[in-house]
């Protein structure tokens, strides 16, 4: 696994790929969130870190809304998995529900395990699980912070 470090306005963002794609994408600001990378390879030069920083920078510019980058998710269950490409599918500037991606995928009684899954999302703001909220509407949980959540949203409300 190779990795890469890249600063955002929310904060540093830890990048990990393997020869295949992007493998994660996480806000570094609380330790409990990462996985251990002592083992990988720092690459500054890595050109699906490079392009994940790059467009991670776009992004946050407002001049990206979709990302074009070829993802390896190096764990996750299949039914994660499914949630991942679910939370692909919320269009930039709109928001979903976790009782919708549960519809979305066919498991409609499996919200909680939908919120779980969610939860273990390795690539954050490339896979828009900061797009999900509650039924109600409020924000619930992110493992990069409420704040940021709040922050991705409207950075998105703005350049929709």
């Amino acid at each position: 696994m190779y990795q890469r470090h890249t600063t955002s306005p929310l904060g540093d963002v830890l990048l990990a790929a393997t020869p295949q794609g992007l493998a994660g994408v996480w806000f570094v600001h609380r330790q409990e969130h990462l996985p251990d990378s002592s083992q990988w390879v720092t690459d500054n030069a890595h050109p699906t870190l490079m392009a994940a920083a790059t467009q991670l920078c776009e992004y946050f510019d407002g001049q990206r809304q979709t990302f074009e980058i070829e993802l390896q998710p190096a764990w996750g269950t299949p039914f994660q998995r499914a949630v991942w490409r679910a939370l692909q599918r919320i269009p930039y500037g709109h928001t979903s529900t976790y009782g919708g991606i549960a519809h979305d995928i066919d498991k409609s009684k499996a919200v909680r395990a939908v919120g779980a899954a969610i939860g273990q999302n390795p690539h954050s703001i490339i896979v828009p699980c900061h797009r999900v909220l509650g039924a109600n509407g409020s924000l619930t949980g992110f493992a990069g912070g409420l704040d940021r959540k709040k922050h991705l949203l409207a950075l998105e409300a703005t350049h929709a």
